[in-house]
């Protein structure tokens, strides 16, 4: 299953926040598409997405300063 969260103008730290909560109700090898544009979750959720063994399968900017990260539920 592949479920989209977007986090766009959300400021840091909720776009991890919200990472986190819909990453608990995934189930292992479910995929997280995260659409969001706080320069600081450009560290803070791969950072946290390898803390957790999560996989990032996709990683991209997808605009001036707007960035795309999948990650696959460990």
């Amino acid at each position: 299953m592949i479920k989209k969260l977007d986090v766009i103008s959300q400021v840091c730290p909720f776009p991890l926040i919200e990472a986190q909560s819909a990453m608990a109700a995934l189930q292992v090898g479910d995929e997280l598409v995260i659409d969001f544009d706080c320069t600081q979750a450009t560290e803070s959720l791969p950072q946290w997405a390898a803390e957790q063994g999560h996989v990032v399968t996709d990683y991209q900017q997808v605009g001036s300063a707007q960035w795309s990260i999948t990650l696959k539920k460990a």
